[in-house]
């Protein structure tokens, strides 16, 4: 019996040997490479799609300037302060109460610290909530429809995390973002505000310090025009490039790696919305905790010796003349703290 069984074991390893020897290993390499190239191919087609739709500005580049011009007109995406505020507060407080904190800030209202806080973290809950349900939902298509999905993608996530920019930026005393009659249009001030606040939100360096700065300026009442200078070419100028730059890797990563999980189209769904579920908290929370101790949300607020540095070019009007590289050196004074 065991020579037979050790005979039948060695007819199969010898079949099994045979086999593998008659297997054209350069074709199989080249049907790997066939694969391969097939696959690039389609990354660079969806890539250079997704490119076309995102490019707002339409100058060869998705930047989240385009993203967030492209979210902003999004049903449902611009929060109106007046509103918001109202909607939040009136459960506790009297009308006159509500009144002054829309006219001033919730904190010179009176509104408690930890009130404010817990709004904020009702806030975080529901974005989160919402956006991770659509990311699922849009990660489901595949194949041909997947190009379509990814701007979807992309726009949506986005479109969540402005609107929870700017319900912590009116919990914690900033001012109505500036839109037009319809909400849709921002003007290049309001962007590059609301860039800072993403700068925040992933942990680009200087970008705590910068929206403290802001936040003095607001506070003190300096000047639009002093503000949009720092917001445009002034002393907020090279962070601001540096959040620039920083998004436009991750969005190139970003749209690649929707590209490769919407053509799994149940798998996908599931790991985009888990994906998104898990990184759409910690990115708020970091702008809630940068916002909770500003000039508008804290009047015993202590500034840093970065933060002052910051507020006194913006009151100054500090404007640089020359290309974010050469002014890279302010960025050493405008470190996270």
């Amino acid at each position: 019996m065991a020579n037979k069984v050790k005979d039948t074991l060695g007819k199969a390893k010898d079949a099994v040997t045979k086999a593998a020897d008659s297997i054209d290993k350069e074709k199989v390499l080249d049907s790997f490479g066939n694969v391969k190239s097939a696959l690039e191919k389609a990354k660079d087609v969806t890539v250079s799609k997704t490119t076309e739709v995102l490019d707002v500005n339409k100058d060869g580049e998705v930047d989240i300037q385009d993203i967030i011009i492209l979210a902003i007109k999004t049903p449902g995406v611009h929060v109106t302060r007046e509103s918001f505020l109202r909607k939040e507060l009136f459960k506790n407080h009297p009308a006159d109460v509500v009144d002054d904190a829309i006219a001033r800030t919730p904190a010179l209202a009176g509104i408690p610290e930890e009130e404010i806080d817990k709004i904020a973290d009702e806030v975080i809950k529901f974005e989160r909530n919402c956006v991770s349900g659509i990311s699922a939902a849009l990660g489901l298509p595949g194949g041909v429809a997947m190009a379509a999905t990814i701007p979807a993608d992309v726009v949506q996530y986005y479109g969540y995390t402005l609107r929870a920019i700017q319900k912590l930026l009116y919990l914690y005393g900033f001012p109505e973002i500036d839109t037009d009659e319809e909400g849709i249009m921002l003007d290049s001030e309001t962007i590059n505000r609301i860039v800072v606040c993403l700068g925040v939100m992933n942990g680009v360096a200087g970008a705590n310090n910068a929206i403290k700065a802001l936040a003095k300026a607001l506070s003190v009442g300096v000047e639009k025009k002093l503000l949009a200078t720092a917001l445009t070419k002034g002393t907020l100028y090279p962070i601001l490039k540096s959040t620039l730059k920083w998004f436009g890797v991750k969005l190139t990563r970003e749209i690649f790696a929707k590209s490769v999980k919407n053509a799994i189209p149940v798998v996908g769904g599931v790991v985009g919305g888990g994906i998104t579920f898990l990184s759409f908290k910690p990115c708020c929370m970091r702008l809630k905790n940068v916002l909770t101790d500003t000039m508008l949300s804290n009047p015993n607020h202590v500034s840093t010796v970065e933060e002052e540095h910051l507020f006194s070019h913006i009151v100054d009007g500090t404007v640089y003349e020359v290309e974010y590289e050469e002014c890279n050196e302010t960025l050493s004074l405008a470190d996270e703290t």
